[in-house]
């Protein structure tokens, strides 16, 4: 009897203090979790806002390729045309619109030629000659 006493008293008192306590403990616990809610809400909006300059990255990335691209074949195009340049073999790179010329070519007339033409490209921004003549033959 004594032990159904006890579960009669100290039941109703655990599960009276268990209310008592639950809303001041959830009172506590709110503003933390109010605060964790709005930390994850930050950390969403700045993820969203990385991935929107990722994807601004590689589109100017990309643009700058293709016109990179579109500036070195119409500096090729250029050398080919032109009388002193087109048999010379230079090989073309552009990057950022700054196109290198690379190769062996015959003559100082033909390295300076070339460096005119592919200034005068549309959209060259500036041109690094690095053209090295071909040493004469020996007689």
């Amino acid at each position: 009897m004594k032990g159904t006493f006890g579960l009669k008293v100290v039941l109703p008192a655990l599960v009276l203090g268990m209310a008592i306590a639950a809303p001041v403990y959830a009172q506590e616990e709110g503003p933390s979790a109010s605060q964790s809610m709005h930390r994850a809400g930050e950390s969403a909006e700045n993820a969203a806002s990385d991935t929107g300059q990722a994807v601004k990255h590689v589109y100017h990335g990309t643009a700058t390729a293709i016109s990179d691209t579109s500036i070195t074949a119409k500096v090729k195009y250029a050398l080919h045309e032109n009388k002193v340049t087109h048999d010379a073999g230079i090989h073309v790179d552009t990057v950022a619109g700054v196109v290198t010329l690379t190769g062996t070519v015959p003559s100082a007339e033909t390295s300076a030629t070339a460096q005119r033409v592919v200034a005068a490209t549309e959209g060259v921004k500036m041109v690094r000659n690095e053209l090295t003549m071909a040493p004469t033959a020996s007689r």
